[in-house]
């Protein structure tokens, strides 16, 4: 009763606001904007086949021409626009050659290398413009030798092919993509001895499995000739200059030797290569049949892990260059509490046309500008300051996002709010949200007043939930977008959303304005309701007095993580009771900041109607924003000093996965691999370490001193 009392009132001071300021409240900013009245999809449209018009590599001319589209297109929308440019170590190819030797009597094959023009291709006259197929930051060289077979290049594959009792030491491995980071790949082959290695996209992950299947332009999936290009650097910025930015003015770098040491570029070559030519390979190879589980589709060829007697002779040369790339920076002032940023980031450059891959959220990321100054023309003002960034060098391994905020660190790490990161905005249907846990709730929320752009008569929320009880929200430990430097390095709260989850075209040259307008999103209404969430979780954000921020979440999923981790170390003198304890205290932290966020909105009504006692909100924001930065450690991941996040982060064994608390999982690999006395301990001492830094989350959001 006394609830139902307590919303009367707050609904009557609002409107009562309204009359006595004769300005409207938050609210009714927020339900018109994303009303249809504010929406354009075929603005949005406009925007993608702009920017994928022609390839747009970072550091190519086309890539400046993109982010003159966005600066410009900021600009007429009243939004201050400025460029942040760095001067980053990126790499393209200059030769690159592949020649497979078959048993006699036939003879050699030589690759092509290349990715077909499809019949009617409106990019026929830029396709000279798509840079040839290779790996970022690949090692050149020239190998030659037996291939063998190795599926997707998992250390479980490794150790299959091993107690097979193969070799494949000397050798050079074929593996598919589609389980793990192609860095990894990489530097899994590296470990067991390979000279080389070939990355394949198999018709059976990425081709619709065969069977008569139609490919692209036909149908969505990769033809072909397809390739799937892309970096393998596994750390985040430019490689030359790890942890501080690389400026325009000069800054000091590592030489090749030094970034060599630092353990993130490969020490192998490497290329990718189509699916056609992956069969023409695999076709070439003897031994034993590989396992069901390795085997292609139906009408592909037996699947045998070699090595050999196919050899495989493989060249690659790169140009190394100092090239100059371009953040775009726009900023909306907020009103009330400027020094306070929401950000909304989301990168520009592709490896080819990039209608899905990033450029479907840079549109996306155009209409929430757009929007929110028509917000403006009728009186709205928000209370944060929100800065929209568009991103450069993000395909090379989140360059452009990773040196702005080494930059600019201590600003950022005192100032923002959050972070909301937008890559793949659309790639087909279905939403998908990844978060820190603070954010669950305010994203479900928002879904649940966002039309679902497949189905007028529901909501996202609504069909979100009819494949899952309750919305399932993943987390951003992957590191595998421009969320990684805010979130991992400095600990800014963060979000990530798209429609679609993984598409068949992702880093080719078919991932066109065509693939997007017939397969990925015909009628441009998931953009629509991408730009709807991603603006109005930025808004709540942005002008919600108390931070809408929900810890509870986190607490429970810190309490599920340690009691897996407690079954998985059972058998191991380990003691967790410090993790337990830490994550207790944060619990009674959270319980209590709870409950003053309740008392305080309750004492504001009657401050209001008493015109007294007026109601701060400084602190306990600033408590809620700085709880994320708690869970940092200064000394960063045992080996990965750059990531300082103790319960986010990639695997250090596959970076597209993640386990809660890296350090002990990084701790607990090395153990079980070594069992040594010293290894064990260093487990214990990672446990601790966890404990301490959510110990200290617990005292921010308790706000006073010990």
């Amino acid at each position: 009763m006394v609830t139902n009392i307590i919303t009367i009132i707050i609904a009557f001071t609002t409107t009562l606001s309204y009359f006595l300021t004769s300005s409207p409240p938050k609210s009714y900013y927020h339900s018109l904007y994303i009303s249809p009245s504010l929406s354009n999809n075929q603005s949005i449209s406009n925007h993608l086949y702009t920017l994928t018009r022609r390839p747009h590599i970072a550091g190519s001319t086309a890539n400046a021409e993109a982010a003159s589209h966005v600066l410009s297109t900021l600009t007429s929308n009243h939004i201050k626009t400025h460029l942040a440019e760095y001067a980053v170590s990126l790499t393209y190819p200059n030769t690159r050659s592949l020649k497979l030797t078959h048993p006699p009597p036939k003879p050699p094959t030589t690759f092509s290398l290349q990715q077909v023009v499809y019949k009617d291709d409106p990019y026929a006259d830029v396709a000279d413009q798509v840079v040839p197929t290779f790996h970022a930051y690949a090692r050149p060289g020239t190998v030659a030798a037996p291939v063998a077979y190795v599926n997707y290049g998992r250390a479980e594959d490794y150790t299959t092919v091993k107690n097979y009792g193969i070799n494949i030491s000397g050798c050079i491995v074929l593996a598919r993509y589609g389980e793990m980071f192609r860095g990894g790949i990489v530097e899994n082959a590296y470990a067991a001895g390979a000279v080389g290695v070939l990355i394949y996209t198999d018709r059976k992950d990425y081709g619709g499995g065969g069977g008569g299947t139609k490919w692209f332009p036909d149908d969505k999936w990769m033809p072909p000739s397809g390739v799937q290009v892309g970096t393998v650097f596994k750390g985040s910025g430019d490689p030359t200059t790890p942890g501080w930015a690389s400026s325009m003015e000069g800054c000091e770098r590592l030489s090749e030797e030094e970034v060599e040491r630092g353990g993130d570029v490969p020490l192998i070559p490497s290329l990718p290569i189509s699916g056609a030519d992956g069969e023409e390979i695999l076709r070439a190879i003897g031994g034993v049949v590989a396992d069901e589980g390795w085997q292609g589709d139906k009408d592909a060829p037996v699947y045998r892990i070699g090595p050999g007697p196919g050899v495989i002779e493989l060249s690659y040369k790169a140009k190394q260059v100092i090239s100059t790339i371009q953040n775009v920076i726009g900023i909306i002032e907020g009103s009330e509490e400027p020094d306070r940023f929401v950000i909304l980031g989301n990168h520009r450059d592709a490896w080819t046309f990039g209608a899905a891959d990033p450029n479907s959220g840079t549109a996306a990321l155009l209409e929430v500008a757009e929007r929110f100054e028509k917000l403006r023309k009728e009186g709205w003002k928000p209370r944060r300051t929100i800065i929209f960034c568009d991103w450069d060098a993000e395909e090379y391994g989140l360059v452009g996002s990773t040196e702005w905020v080494e930059e600019n660190r201590e600003m950022l790490a005192s100032k923002v709010v959050a972070y909301l990161n937008v890559d793949v905005a659309v790639a087909g249907a279905g939403f998908y949200a990844y978060a820190t846990p603070q954010l669950d709730d305010l994203i479900i929320e928002v879904t649940k007043q966002v039309q679902d752009p497949d189905n007028s008569s529901q909501t996202v929320y609504d069909s979100w939930i009819k494949t899952t009880k309750y919305p399932e929200i993943g987390r951003l430990g992957d590191g595998e977008s421009d969320y990684a430097a805010f979130l991992l390095h400095i600990g800014v709260p963060a979000a990530d959303i798209s429609f679609g989850d993984d598409y068949p075209v992702y880093h080719s040259m078919y991932d066109d304005f065509v693939w997007m307008s017939k397969f990925g999103d015909p009628m441009f209404q998931r953009h629509v309701a991408a730009a709807s969430i991603w603006g109005l979780v930025a808004l709540e954000l942005a002008d919600e007095e108390i931070l809408p921020f929900n810890y509870s979440s986190y607490v429970h999923e810190l309490q599920k993580s340690a009691e897996d981790l407690e079954t998985e170390l059972s058998d191991k003198n380990i003691n967790l009771i410090p993790l337990f304890k830490s994550i207790k205290k944060m619990n009674n932290a959270v319980v209590q900041i709870n409950d003053e966020i309740k008392e305080k909105k309750e004492k504001k009504v009657w401050a209001f109607l008493r015109k007294s006692q007026p109601w701060k909100t400084r602190e306990i924001n600033d408590r809620l924003m700085m709880a994320e930065r708690a869970f940092t450690d200064r000394d960063g991941l045992h080996g990965r000093p750059w990531y300082k996040h103790m319960i986010y982060a990639p695997s250090k064994h596959n970076r597209y996965r993640s386990k809660c608390f890296p350090g002990i999982d990084d701790a607990v690999e090395n153990a079980n691999n070594l069992d040594t006395k010293d290894s064990w301990r260093l487990v214990q001492h990672e446990v601790w370490r966890v404990a301490r830094v959510i110990t200290q989350v617990s005292l921010v959001l308790h706000g006073e001193l010990t």
